[in-house]
């Protein structure tokens, strides 16, 4: 191998060894900084659209008695023990977060609603700690732009899925002259970037179902990892 040609492999291995740079840095402090009670009341209070139409949400999802669905991102658990109670003892409801304090307070809930389907999993920001293709469906409820190292967790999630599995992706519309500033300021990309990061992994898209009733600032889309 000539001189240069070493030199051009050698930075093309460095690159790919190099650790992915946050896209957020800091994203995800105020979880840590905060009481459990604040964010328990801005994730479960009547006027948040993800809770005002969870409902409608959890039909879309398409959860089944058996199934094993992994709520990455399961915060206080608004989605967590809804999905519980719709896979049944047959399935297995996995509440992945990086934040010790949720997990703490959805293990205490998991005993006192005696729902032992319920496995808390502290996640960490780079990936989501389950073993290779242990889960069904994976669901990302207003959590993807949180992620700070979106390529390392999208790796992380495809080898998660089983072949065949569905990953649930809900999250703002990002829209320049439409979304609401805050939305922008917020969010880090809208649909069209996150799916290319999701393609880019592995992920293919399955459909974009009809419009989840009441859901105007989130957009509701599927994917799945290719296989049998």
């Amino acid at each position: 191998m000539s001189p240069s040609l070493l030199s051009l492999w050698l930075l093309l291995t460095l690159a790919q060894a190099a650790p992915e740079p946050s896209v957020r840095p800091g994203a995800n402090q105020q979880y840590l900084d905060q009481d459990l009670s604040v964010w328990q009341q801005r994730f479960e209070s009547a006027g948040r659209e993800i809770f005002d139409h969870r409902t409608e949400i959890l039909t879309a999802a398409g959860v089944k008695p058996g199934m094993r669905v992994a709520d990455v991102g399961a915060g206080t658990g608004l989605f967590t023990f809804a999905f519980a109670e719709a896979v049944g003892r047959g399935g297995r409801v996995y509440a992945v977060d990086i934040t010790p304090k949720f997990i703490n307070h959805l293990r205490a809930e998991a005993r006192r609603r005696r729902t032992p389907n319920v496995t808390p999993v502290l996640s960490k920001p780079r990936a989501v700690t389950l073993p290779p293709a242990s889960v069904d469906l994976i669901f990302l409820c207003d959590t993807y732009h949180h992620f700070e190292y979106p390529r390392s967790m999208n790796r992380s999630m495809l080898r998660a899925l089983r072949p065949g599995g569905t990953l649930v992706l809900i999250d703002f519309a990002r829209i320049e002259g439409k979304t609401p500033k805050w939305i922008l300021e917020h969010v880090r990309a809208g649909q069209d970037g996150f799916t290319e990061e999701l393609v880019a992994a592995g992920f293919v898209p399955i459909d974009e179902p009809p419009p989840v009733p009441g859901l105007k600032e989130n957009y509701f889309v599927r994917f799945t990892r290719p296989g049998r």
